[in-house]
């Protein structure tokens, strides 16, 4: 499907394998699978380092995921060995699975909305206190294409990384791109709070 306001690519059909079309296609072809490439190497160096420094400070790990949809715990469980520092996680992608499996307040989503930093620290603690775990990430956001307002567009992602006997802390991100770019940017950044809270940690 082309961009708004782009014209449609001719299909190859088109071209014959010797034109100069048929090879600039085929060139820029490989550069996006290049760089989609990069984006998934880049989660799973993330995902491997996060998990050095787990098994560095003897931490265990849970998540909670709406808009990304597990794709957080699936980029930890896609290292060799994470069962010694990942005990579970927890796809809550409705309102009522955040009050269920989370303990999320109803009448806090119904203030906040279910893409809140509110939501996001109810998600978290929820995690931990359904786990053996000490360190929790949480993930709620719009990934579109739809469901975006002017207040919080598509994009727009609530995080919130909860420490056990510890601090909550929570922030709210606003990436670019479609549908997967945005939930990639989302498991990244969850990956990355996850790390820089047990680098911080003694």
């Amino acid at each position: 499907m082309s961009a708004p306001g782009r014209p449609k690519r001719e299909g190859r059909s088109a071209q014959h394998e010797g034109s100069p079309g048929f090879r600039a296609g085929r060139s820029l072809g490989a550069r996006r699978r290049a760089r989609a490439g990069v984006r998934a190497a880049r989660i799973d160096a993330l995902a491997a380092r996060l998990g050095a420094l787990a098994l560095a400070r003897g931490a265990v790990l849970a998540t909670a995921e709406s808009c990304t949809g597990g794709l957080v715990a699936g980029a930890i469980t896609a290292v060799a060995g994470s069962s010694a520092w990942f005990d579970r996680g927890f796809v809550t992608y409705s309102n009522p699975a955040k009050t269920a499996l989370l303990g999320v307040p109803a009448a806090v989503i119904e203030r906040d909305g279910a893409v809140s930093e509110a939501t996001a620290r109810a998600m978290a603690t929820g995690a931990l206190a359904g786990s053996d775990a000490t360190l929790a990430v949480a993930v709620t956001g719009i990934a579109g294409p739809g469901g975006g307002t002017a207040a919080k567009p598509v994009g727009t992602v609530c995080f919130a990384w909860a420490v056990r006997d510890g601090a909550v802390e929570t922030t709210t991100r606003r990436f670019p791109g479609n549908r997967a770019a945005v939930r990639r940017s989302s498991v990244a950044a969850a990956l990355a709070g996850l790390a820089r809270h047990l680098r911080s940690s003694s």
